[in-house]
């Protein structure tokens, strides 16, 4: 950790600027990319090779993805979460069937619609207060089974780590699995921080997701320090076989696709996933203790990966987020998310804090 540590300094460096601070924490989106990307895509960036995925940088990195995830895999690389979730819906619905899913996840409140716009499968909504959806929701809302005036259920999905930065257990994600393959349907893991879940859990990425009886998983890169780039991973080859078509009408078909998918070997490569995911989850506990010392602030959820979820006075907020951005997460309770990263420091979070004991002496 020490010499990751180190190196996230050194990439701190430019981001400050002489009596400003170039760093917020608002989104893992918001980061710039590991070092070790930039490297990766300067290493690739030679000669000619085979277009759309046919080359030997992507075959490798195919490899790696299955020592990490397990052999009977396929793995398909596009630009962005959006796309890696829609086009797994895409690959294994029929218009008329549809997908239980919590009413907080991404899928519900962050995609614009695009999951129904572009697949026409219905999302059937499950309640949550923690992100997380429960068997008996999904025993409820599992009905009107050939009923033509309905959307027949046909998937569950589930956030890995949740919108609320929890994380589901290796019992609860198998539990889920085993109510899915009972009714044949399939588990979809939206897995945009599925490296902060693994850290977090302490297990492998094939323990949480192909020892668990995941169909298929959008992997994330873009929040885990890549700088573009996702993987949609189907965990039996017999339901990507449509993939690659839905994949090209999408327009998620990269023509130089090397330089996405080296960047994802370097990720599973030599525990960078590791390292860069035990830092965020690091900072995110550092803050969680911190913010908890002060009586006017209380955390709304359990802090399980790289996110933090508080209520704090509404008079705060402005000030604090002209020095340090953050998104208000519930307009209507003022419920702040913050989220850290591979490049958040001590130093920023203590001089966060320390703006917040400015502001209480006013």
């Amino acid at each position: 950790m020490e010499t990751f540590d180190k190196n996230v300094s050194k990439c701190l460096a430019p981001l400050y600027k002489e009596g400003h601070m170039a760093y917020n924490f608002a989104s893992d989106n918001n980061s710039g990319a590991l070092p070790e990307m930039i490297d990766a895509v300067r290493k690739v960036n030679v000669e000619h090779v085979h277009a759309y995925g046919g080359d030997e940088y992507s075959e490798s990195a195919i490899d790696c993805f299955k020592k990490n995830f397990g052999e009977n895999i396929d793995v398909h690389f596009v630009f962005n979460g959006t796309a890696a979730n829609v086009l797994s819906i895409k690959a294994l619905l029929k218009s008329y069937e549809s997908v239980l899913c919590a009413e907080t996840s991404h899928l519900n409140m962050d995609e614009c619609g695009a999951p129904e716009a572009m697949t026409g499968s219905k999302l059937i909504l499950l309640p949550s207060v923690d992100g997380k959806i429960k068997i008996k929701d999904l025993d409820e809302k599992y009905i009107r089974l050939g009923d033509q005036h309905y959307s027949q259920p046909k998937m569950v999905s589930i956030t890995q780590p949740t919108e609320y930065g929890t994380v589901y257990t290796v019992e609860e994600m198998r539990q889920i699995s085993d109510w899915c393959k009972k009714r044949n349907m399939y588990f979809h893991v939206d897995g945009a921080r599925f490296v902060n879940a693994a850290t977090s859990l302490q297990k492998s990425l094939k323990e949480i997701s192909a020892d668990v009886g995941v169909d298929v998983l959008s992997f994330g890169g873009a929040k885990n320090g890549l700088i573009i780039g996702e993987a949609v991973i189907f965990f039996n080859k017999n339901l990507s076989k449509d993939f690659k078509f839905y994949r090209k009408q999408l327009m998620q078909l990269g023509s130089k696709a090397r330089f996405i998918s080296s960047q994802f070997e370097t990720l599973l490569s030599n525990d960078l996933w590791k390292k860069s995911s035990a830092h965020s989850l690091k900072m995110a506990q550092l803050l969680c203790e911190k913010l908890s010392k002060f009586p006017e602030i209380r955390i709304t959820q359990k802090v399980q990966a790289n996110a933090v979820f508080a209520m704090m006075p509404k008079e705060w907020v402005g000030v604090l987020r002209e020095k340090y951005f953050f998104y208000v997460w519930n307009e209507n309770t003022w419920e702040v998310r913050l989220m850290t990263t591979f490049d958040t420091s001590e130093a920023q979070i203590n001089d966060f804090c320390g703006i917040i004991e400015s502001l209480k002496k006013k």
